[in-house]
């Protein structure tokens, strides 16, 4: 083979190996959006404190440790970004929405505490304390679910302040008796089991 030839061959394969690779990689260089693994048993009922999604100190304090400005060890935008684009190959963009609402709040707080088998993303359970941890949650989903609560009934992310609200016409029907069900008869009595007639009041009729 010529030299020029061998050079072109050289050129073809080597951009055809880039194109795979970058394919491969998906949006972002994440790979394809998919549904995270179910956290396991220790971390499946641990939820966001009451009250800390609305709370905008919580989400305050977040960002300091995400910036490494509580805990020097802890920076988590080192990797990750100050504004949420990561500025390390492989760290999670919190920016992307359509991952980010795949994920619970347990699943986030379990990939902080545990960090990611076969990744750069460490453990950081030793570093941090749980009220920490749910700190950084609480600040980190500003960047692709501002405004949004992870409501644990429902399994979505959901505006803050509507978890766990039924929707208007589902409550008014579950607050409503069925007919004939728990009425009280006339006079206030309580309503006789199945509908018998009520007992005679002892010495009546007599």
């Amino acid at each position: 083979m010529k030299p020029n030839r061998w050079i072109n061959a050289v050129l073809v394969f080597g951009l055809a190996g880039t194109t795979v690779m970058l394919s491969g990689c998906g949006e972002g260089g994440e790979g394809p959006i998919v549904a995270p693994p179910a956290p396991p048993a220790e971390y499946a009922d641990k939820h966001m404190p009451a009250g800390w999604w609305a709370d905008p100190k919580i989400a305050e304090e977040g960002q300091q440790i995400f910036i490494g400005a509580k805990n020097p060890d802890v920076n988590c935008a080192s990797c990750h970004g100050m504004d949420g684009k990561p500025v390390k190959a492989g760290a999670r963009d919190f920016r992307t929405t359509d991952r980010m609402k795949l994920y619970s709040d347990s699943v986030w707080f379990w990939r902080i505490s545990e960090g990611v088998p076969n990744t750069k993303m460490k453990s950081w359970k030793t570093k941090l304390s749980e009220e920490d941890r749910w700190k950084l949650v609480a600040f980190e989903r500003n960047f692709g679910l501002k405004g949004k609560e992870f409501d644990t009934a429902k399994k979505e992310w959901v505006a803050v302040g509507s978890a766990g609200a039924a929707p208007a016409a589902e409550g008014a029907a579950a607050s409503a008796p069925a007919p004939g069900v728990g009425a009280a008869p006339a006079g206030g009595g309580a309503a006789p089991a199945g509908g018998a007639p009520a007992a005679a009041p002892a010495g009546g009729g007599k």
